[in-house]
């Protein structure tokens, strides 16, 4: 899915997703791994992985951001259509 709408401070990161990667599963992959549980799901848009949020007890989305220097995650809630950036702390619906 493209990119429709870009954020009015102009974040790079988010202006460089091209198109939006899409959750494979609807799953937290790491929480899989530990038998967690998760709140909401993010997924990063340079890699393709799917995570949970910062509301669930692990925030592996953050915790990867932050490990990878993957910059955007996209909501892969149903219905959500948005992208952030940890960087810059932007914010762009699609």
């Amino acid at each position: 899915m493209a990119v429709m709408a870009v954020p009015a401070d102009g974040c790079a990161h988010i202006t460089a997703v091209a198109d939006v990667k899409q959750p494979k599963k609807r799953v937290c992959e790491e929480c899989v791994h530990i038998n967690g549980q998760w709140v909401h799901l993010r997924t990063c848009q340079e890699c393709g992985v799917t995570l949970c949020c910062d509301n669930s007890p692990n925030r592996h989305a953050t915790t990867h951001a932050h490990a990878t220097k993957h910059p955007v995650i996209a909501s892969a809630e149903p219905g959500e259509r948005w992208l952030y950036c940890y960087p810059d702390d932007g914010f762009a619906e699609y």
